[in-house]
């Protein structure tokens, strides 16, 4: 990720000459290169700016480099705001406003009006909130010295999500087969999502993916399966449905790749002349970084590409996930989640297990699957689904637990959690606000990463949470729906 760029512009101006300006664009310098250590992506100081025409260049520029993914606006002095009006006018990349100081501390003994002058930020920042503001700007501001680690955090959440909304700018779907027969929720508007996100969502028959598998070698096969005895555990005779499962993931990361596709969906509907499910096939793709949805779902498989992009380099999983059945005891509900055989492992407690069960559903040959339990910690997962006039992102946390419950009958890869603020509430609000029954679920990720991602995109963002109340969610929906129909 560091291959992608944030550009740290700083605003000043010519009331307090031009003497200062050594010492302001050093200053920048300075923060950008900190902030350059401490995120994900590289952090490049583009100086001072102090004329309207500077500040249009400078924002011109930025559009056009392809490996900058956003822009961090600082007021070192006051900058008056109607020498940014033309520079935001054309800004086409996403916003931070650091509202700082290069000083952490007042010079008490030290400080005079020449101090002062230089370091303006406390009213500064003021002004060009106000025109950012006034031009209705979607961006994040950041407030407090840049030297602390919770600024940077803060910053890193948002450079995160800048980098997922370039990676959505670009992003391309394949479609094994259509969605699952009569569900609404994995259905939408294509044409709006790449309007919108950018996606490319393209069809295709199975016959066009079985083309590619019938050209793969057995040479290829063998070198999937090492990959595979590398990664898990073998734990099945059955090594022709494992060999089987090989040759799928062999030719769908062809067909992906040839194609530029980062994501993809198969359906159990739509399977033709493939032998069983792609089960293990499609946990270690999604292990690699591809999106997936199952039963056609594309707005979950962008989802999941988008937030394995962001959290390159974190800990913990991200990966599609659907709510399966209900722990309903009082006072220690929880949700189990799973679906069939597509979990990804980037979340698994313990190396998994490659076994070989019948699926039950299909008219399948038992297929090859990863089966593992989950690690714990706080999680979110979030869904993206189409109201009609806008797309919504609702984002619930959670706590995901051990399960201390062996299931010897059901062999397949599977999470454990506890919604917030609990599994009713959850559960309620869930359900008023239309949420899926599909979604990307991440240990790695935060609500404020995608609550960025959001805004970037100007779509609606609903969040459940510890502080979530059935009717006062209720109203927020009202009102929003109401916005948006003004809109």
């Amino acid at each position: 990720m560091k291959n992608k760029k944030i550009w740290f512009v700083t605003g000043g101006q010519h009331l307090y000459g031009t003497d200062a300006f050594a010492e302001m664009n050093a200053h920048s310098s300075e923060i950008a290169a900190h902030l350059d250590s401490k995120l994900p992506v590289s952090v490049v100081s583009k100086g001072l700016v102090t004329l309207p025409d500077e500040i249009a260049a400078v924002f011109k520029a930025a559009n056009a480099d392809d490996e900058c993914i956003g822009v961090i606006t600082w007021m070192h002095v006051f900058s008056p705001s109607k020498m940014w009006i033309t520079g935001f006018n054309m800004l086409q990349k996403p916003l931070l406003h650091l509202h700082t100081q290069y000083n952490k501390e007042i010079p008490w003994d030290s400080i005079d009006m020449d101090f002062m002058n230089l370091n303006q930020s406390a009213h500064g920042d003021r002004e060009h909130g106000f025109i950012a503001t006034r031009m209705g700007i979607a961006r994040k501001v950041v407030a407090g010295h840049w030297s602390t680690d919770r600024v940077a955090k803060e910053i890193e959440a948002w450079a995160r999500a800048a980098a997922g909304y370039d990676f959505s700018k670009k992003l391309k779907v394949a479609r094994f087969g259509d969605n699952m027969r009569y569900v609404a929720v994995t259905e939408g508007d294509k044409v709006e999502a790449e309007i919108k996100f950018g996606w490319q969502v393209n069809g295709y028959g199975v016959g066009d993916l079985t083309d590619v598998i019938a050209n793969v070698t057995e040479a290829e096969i063998d070198q999937q399966m090492a990959i595979y005895n590398e990664r898990y555990e073998m734990n099945t005779d059955d090594v022709n449905a494992v060999r089987e499962q090989a040759l799928y993931e062999v030719g769908i990361r062809k067909f992906l790749d040839n194609g530029g596709y980062k994501a993809f969906t198969t359906t159990f509907e739509d399977l033709h002349n493939l032998n069983q499910l792609p089960g293990l096939a499609v946990q270690d793709l999604h292990y690699d970084g591809y999106g997936f949805g199952g039963e056609g779902d594309w707005k979950t498989s962008a989802l999941t590409a988008i937030m394995k992009y962001m959290a390159k380099g974190k800990e913990g999983g991200t990966l599609f996930m659907e709510d399966y059945t209900y722990h309903l005891e009082d006072g220690n509900e929880m949700a189990l989640g799973a679906h069939m055989l597509e979990v990804c492992p980037s979340i698994a407690a313990t190396k998994p297990r490659i076994e070989v069960h019948p699926l039950g559903i299909g008219g399948k040959n038992p297929p090859a699957r990863l089966v593992f339990d989950s690690k714990n910690g706080d999680a979110v997962a979030a869904t993206i689904i189409d109201m009609g006039n806008r797309f919504r992102m609702i984002v619930c946390t959670m706590e995901v637990v051990e399960n201390t419950h062996k299931m010897p009958k059901l062999p397949v890869a599977s999470v454990l959690w506890k919604p917030h603020p609990d599994l009713a509430t959850s559960a309620e609000c869930w359900i008023y606000a239309g949420g899926a029954h599909h979604t990307c679920l991440s240990t790695a990720l935060g609500v404020d990463e995608l609550r960025d991602f959001a805004r970037m995109c100007d779509m609606e963002f609903v969040l459940i949470d510890k502080n979530t109340d059935v009717n006062e969610l209720q109203k927020e929906l009202f009102y929003n729906d109401i916005i948006y129909k003004l809109k």
